[in-house]
């Protein structure tokens, strides 16, 4: 969602600034802002509408320097993508950036308009800097207003505070969304994701939920929820700099893509050994915890949400019973937890508001035997607040359509169930043949991207239609899901998906020669069955393309089209088949020319409900 930046340096911070902005583009936004203190200690600020070049030539048309400055891309949620609605807002001589919802903005804007304070945006975050403004002039100190002022606010913030009459600070706070400090030598800085300061520092201090922080030149006092000083310790990050930059790919989308196999690769390595799964890469409580484990309560959102679906059949195959929650709709159910019961989070940021959310839920509640986190983000409030973590090891994906993480998540969720059903109906050998197949992923992951070019050919089927139909069963009807989302998500073409069996059900009705028809077509016990379920689909006239494997015959007419897939285990066929219809959802969107990396409406990180 939004993105925050902010320094204060003894060199002019305007270039730090709007590097951090560029690569906080994945996360998706609607416009742009940069707000400083210059050197004559005015506050000067520019924004725009569109994105963060169209900034920059405001920038160049206008020169701003400062040591001391905020800025920020908008995601819109109140108010309509526009200059005027656009971050950094002012207050006389107060600027403030603000990432999140503040759900009490009416009551607080009635009260600021009867005190004088005008509005020129409909933002709810303007009321933030009209607050910080009003508790500055009765008790002329920042981090006093700015304690004032996130104590009247209800909902989720980021926020970062300058003041032209302090021009040695900047002063932030965050609850609900996430906001780091980067440290240098002789300079500090804010954002909201680390991404935007690995340039600059790869040091860092992560706020707690309710800290507020009093950011200068030569070093950072914490304040936590209630008022005390605390010390957060410095972290060195695991990210590199070089690792967010596209390289020679057209697209973070397609280099994502073909970083699977490395991705599949770092999240195995130290985890599996001699046919068995090192479950003390989940952290020194796991044996103790999964010896424990009678029921599995997956919850996620999205892509993510997917994987826990692949899973379950995982799990539940093992002889363990799981639950798959989408997260923003468990924070509002009566959810009946049963003993020994092991709540499971996923998210590639780790700062999904949802699911954060649904882990307070879980955890505030007490019924759980543990949280466990699979995450991409070692740093993210989901690793910190849970008892036990997989990391995915996928590398910064900035791409908005997830990719190389929704297979390491895949992985990850099956080293879970590996090491928890050999607790139960998972015996030693079965557990070596699941192991020996993940050890082969990254190869047979090569091996399927191989068929790029085919699938390319292919994308050209879909160009110009409104609608695609996504089948499959068993473990690769979630897998026919996601094919779908990355479908919609990025080429903007209407797509569902069905479980194969369901197509009589209702879904049948909208086959004819305009309706594609892609089919996930594992050569497994129900193999029979599905090819049954296609032949409806070619009786009505449809156009099939099925990923299937090369050895199966399908034996079909010309309106079938086969993307023969390379002969792999079952347990890993959710993995590999996913692979092609990435690739198919890619192609598609360069053809209808499309923002692939960044679609409209979307957002990377969705830190807001």
């Amino acid at each position: 969602m939004c993105g925050i930046v902010g320094a204060v340096a003894e060199r002019n911070v305007t270039p730090i600034l709007m590097e951090g902005l560029r690569r906080l583009e994945y996360r998706g936004y609607d416009s742009a802002g940069v707000a400083l203190i210059d050197q004559n200690d005015q506050l000067r600020r520019v924004r725009a509408l569109g994105k963060v070049h169209l900034l920059e030539a405001r920038l160049q048309e206008t020169p701003v320097e400062g040591r001391l400055g905020i800025a920020h891309t908008r995601w819109a949620t109140h108010g309509e993508p526009s200059e005027i609605n656009a971050h950094p807002h002012a207050s006389k001589r107060v600027a403030i950036v603000h990432n999140g919802i503040i759900e009490n903005h009416v009551v607080l804007r009635d009260r600021l308009k009867a005190l004088g304070y005008q509005f020129e945006s409909a933002t709810d975050s303007e009321v933030a800097a009209h607050l910080v403004d009003h508790y500055l002039t009765e008790s002329g100190d920042l981090l006093t207003a700015v304690r004032q002022t996130v104590a009247e606010l209800t909902g989720a913030y980021a926020l970062g505070v300058i003041s032209a009459d302090d021009p040695s600070r900047l002063v932030c706070a965050r609850k609900g969304s996430p906001l780091v400090i980067g440290v240098g030598l002789g300079e500090h800085f804010i954002a909201s994701d680390v991404y935007a300061l690995l340039p600059v520092t790869q040091r860092f201090r992560y706020l707690e939920e309710g800290d507020i922080a009093e950011v200068r030149r030569d070093g950072v006092t914490v304040l936590d929820r209630d008022g005390n000083e605390v010390v957060r310790p410095i972290v060195q990050s695991q990210q590199g700099a070089a690792e967010a930059d596209k390289g020679l790919y057209r697209h973070y989308m397609l280099k994502e893509i073909f970083e699977q196999p490395r991705a599949v690769a770092q999240t195995l390595e130290g985890r599996i050994a001699d046919g068995r799964v090192l479950e003390n890469g989940f952290g020194p409580r796991a044996a103790e915890l999964l010896d424990q484990t009678q029921v599995v309560h997956i919850a996620a959102c999205g892509t993510s949400a997917h994987a826990g679906l692949v899973a379950r059949y995982w799990i539940e195959s093992m002889g363990i019973p799981c639950m798959v929650e989408l997260a923003s709709e468990y924070r509002y159910r009566d959810v009946v937890v049963p003993p020994g019961t092991l709540f499971v989070t996923i998210s590639q940021s780790g700062e999904t508001a949802d699911t954060l959310a649904a882990l307070r839920k879980a955890k505030s509640e007490n019924r759980y035997l543990a949280a466990v986190a699979i995450c991409n983000v070692p740093e993210s409030s989901l690793v910190r607040e849970s008892d036990l973590t997989l990391l995915t090891r996928a590398g910064p994906e900035i791409g908005v359509a997830s990719t190389k993480a929704f297979t390491t998540q895949l992985v990850a969720l099956q080293l879970l169930a590996l090491a928890i059903g050999r607790r139960h109906k998972l015996t030693p050998e079965t557990e070596r043949q699941w192991v020996e197949a993940l050890a082969g992923l990254p190869g047979k992951l090569e091996q399927v991207l191989e068929l790029d070019p085919v699938v390319q050919t292919a994308a050209e089927h879909f160009a110009e239609r409104h609608h695609a139909l996504f089948l499959g069963r068993g473990q690769e009807y979630p897998v026919a899901m996601e094919g779908a989302l990355k479908l919609k998500e990025i080429s903007y073409i209407h797509a569902e998906a069905y479980a194969a069996g369901e197509l009589k059900h209702g879904p049948l009705a909208l086959v004819d020669a305009d309706m594609p028809v892609v089919c996930v077509l594992t050569n497994n016990a129900i193999l029979d069955k599905v090819l049954s379920n296609l032949e409806e689909v070619r009786a009505r006239g449809g156009e099939l393309f099925l990923f299937a494997d090369q050895d199966t015959e399908t034996g079909f007419d010309e309106r079938t089209h086969k993307l023969p897939i390379v002969p792999v285990a079952e347990s890993i066929a959710p993995m590999v088949y996913t692979v092609p219809l990435q690739l198919l959802s890619y192609h598609v969107a360069v053809l209808k020319g499309t923002d692939v990396d960044q679609p409209r409406n979307l957002a990377k990180s969705v830190t807001v409900e």
